[in-house]
C-alpha cells in the first residue's frame, strides 16, 4: 500500500501520511517510559541514572544509522514522486550496502570502545557497573535497529507510514511484557532490560525486512539483479551523509550535555533519566510530523510541484505550532505527577529536579516544533548541508551555554535546562530567514 502525495487535498495528504508515524513513535516512547518506570520503580536510583544514561549514549549511535536512512528515505521519495522506477531501485541498492557497511562498523566500534566510556561521560563509580552491564547487552541489538530503520524508510518514502506502525507496535508491546519477565519475574536486572529490548528490535528489524521484500516489487531487486552503481551511490552518500551527520551532531551534543549532567552526581542524573523520556514524548508527535512533512515536500519536489510545497508549508507550520503551544501548557501543569510515575514520592529531591527542568523545556516546544519542519524542508529540497548548520548552531548554543551557566554557583545545574530553548529558537530565527531570502531559489 503506497500513498502518491504529489495529488488530491494537501493537509488531509499530509496528516494521513504522518498520523501512522506518530502514533508509531509514540509506541516507542512509551516503551521507553514503561523501561524507564520499571527499571526506576524496581532496580532504585542508581540503576535508574545508569540506563538513562545508556538511553542517551544508544541515541547517538543509533541516530548516525537513522540519519544514513533518512537522507536515503529522501531520495527514495523524490524517485518515487518522478516515477523513475529504474533510478528508484538502484537506489535502494546502494542505500543498502552503504548503511549495512555503517551498521557493521558502528557495531564492532561500540564493543571496541566500551571500556572508555565511562571516562568519556564522567559516569559516577557507583552507577557504571550497571552500566556497563546494560551496555554489554544492548550494543547486540545495533543490527536491528538498522534493519527496521532501513526498510521502514523505504516504505515511508513511497507512501506506506501504516506497516512501520504495525511492527513498532509490535516491538513495543513485546517490550514491555519482556521488560516485566526479565526484570520482576526471573531479576535478570538491567541486563534483563536490555535483553528484553535486543528481541523485540529483531523481531520487528526481521519481521518489515520480511513484508517489504514479499510485497513491493522495486525491492525484488535484492532477488534478481542486485547492482551498485558508482553514480548512484555518490548521490545516495551525499544525501544519507549531511543527514547523518546533523542528526549525529544534534545526538553528540546531547551526549555531552550529558557527561556535564553526570557531574552533577545520581540524584541530577536520575531525574535526567526520566524527564528526558517525558520531553521526548511530549514532542515526539512534532518530530515525526517533521519527517512526514519531509517526505511530502520529497515527492512534490521531484514532481515540480512547487504550488503544493507552499501551500503544505504553510499549513504544516499553522498544525506544528497549535500542537506544540497545546503540549506545552500540559507538560507545565503535570510536571509533578508525571515525574512521579518514575520515581514515585519517596524522592523529592529527584523528582524537584526533574519538574525544574520539564516546565523550562516543556514551555518552548513550539521553538522545537519549528526546527523539526526546517530539518525535514531542507532535507526534501535538496539542501541537507543546511539542516546540518541549523543542527550545528541550535545544539553549539546548547552545549556552551550548559557549560558556561552550569559553572555559575548561582546557577547550576538549572544552567544546563535553559541552553536548550535558546539554542531551538536562535536556530529557528537563522533557518527562517534563510528560507525567505531564498525562496525562489530553493523551490
Amino acid at each position: 500500500m503506497t500513498h502518491d502525495l504529489t495529488k488530491g487535498p494537501v493537509m488531509p495528504a499530509m496528516l494521513r501520511f504522518a498520523v501512522p508515524m506518530i502514533f508509531g513513535n509514540l509506541l516507542q516512547q512509551c516503551y521507553n517510559i514503561a523501561d524507564t518506570m520499571i527499571v526506576g520503580h524496581f532496580l532504585g536510583a542508581n540503576a535508574l541514572a545508569a540506563v538513562g544514561s545508556s538511553f542517551t549514549l544508544m541515541t547517538f549511535l543509533t541516530s548516525i544509522l537513522l540519519g544514513l536512512c533518512m537522507g536515503s528515505g529522501n531520495v527514495f521519495s523524490i524517485r518515487f514522486g518522478e516515477h523513475n522506477e529504474k533510478g528508484l531501485k538502484e537506489s535502494v541498492c546502494a542505500s543498502f550496502v552503504l548503511i549495512a557497511a555503517a551498521a557493521l562498523f558502528l557495531n564492532i566500534a561500540a564493543f571496541v570502545c566500551l571500556e572508555h566510556i565511562s571516562s568519556l561521560m564522567q559516569v559516577p563509580a557507583e552507577v557504571w557497573s550497571m552500566m556497563r552491564t546494560y551496555l554489554k547487552v544492548i550494543f547486540c541489538g545495533i543490527t536491528a535497529v538498522f534493519m527496521y530503520n532501513y526498510f521502514a524508510a523505504f516504505l515511508r518514502a513511497i507512501g506506506n507510514s501504516l506497516i512501520p506502525l504495525v511492527f513498532l507496535g509490535i516491538s513495543a508491546i513485546l517490550n514491555i511484557l519482556l521488560d516485566l519477565i526479565f526484570v520482576l519475574c526471573l531479576s535478570l536486572g538491567v541486563s534483563g532490560a536490555a535483553l528484553a529490548t535486543d528481541i523485540s528490535q529483531y523481531i520487528s528489524g526481521i519481521g518489515i525486512a520480511v513484508y517489504a521484500l514479499r510485497n513491493c516489487t522495486d525491492l525484488r531487486i535484492f532477488n534478481k539483479q542486485f547492482k551498485v552503481t558508482k553514480a548512484r551511490l555518490k548521490e545516495i552518500a551525499n544525501f544519507s551523509f549531511l543527514t547523518c551527520l546533523q542528526q549525529s551532531v544534534m545526538n553528540l551534543g546531547i551526549l555531552m550535555v550529558q557527561g556535564l549532567v553526570n557531574s552533577f552526581g545520581t540524584n541530577v542524573m536520575a531525574a535526567f533519566a526520566a524527564a528526558v523520556k517525558i520531553d521526548a514524548f511530549a514532542y515526539m508527535p512534532v518530530q515525526d510530523f517533521g519527517n512526514a512533512f519531509s517526505t511530502f515536500i520529497s515527492q512534490n519536489y521531484g514532481a515540480g510541484e512547487k504550488k503544493r510545497i507552499r501551500k503544505g508549508l504553510k499549513g504544516a507550520v499553522i498544525t506544528s505550532i497549535t500542537f506544540s503551544i497545546i503540549v506545552s501548557i500540559a507538560v507545565w501543569f503535570f510536571a509533578r505527577p508525571l515525574m512521579e510515575l518514575f520515581i514515585g514520592t519517596k524522592e523529592p529531591a529527584i523528582v524537584t529536579e526533574g519538574i525544574r527542568y520539564l516546565r523550562i523545556e516543556g514551555a518552548f516546544y513550539c521553538g522545537i516544533g519549528c526546527l523539526f519542519l526546517l530539518y525535514g524542508l531542507y532535507r526534501a529540497l535538496g539542501k541537507p548541508g543546511m539542516s546540518v548548520i541549523l543542527t550545528f548552531l541550535s545544539l553549539g548554543t546548547r552545549v556552551i551555554l550548559a557549560y558556561i551557566l552550569s559553572a555559575i554557583p548561582e546557577i547550576g545545574v538549572t544552567g544546563i535546562w535553559w541552553s536548550v530553548p535558546i539554542g531551538w529558537f536562535l536556530a529557528d530565527m537563522f533557518g527562517i530567514i534563510y528560507y525567505k531570502l531564498r525562496k525562489n531559489h530553493l523551490l
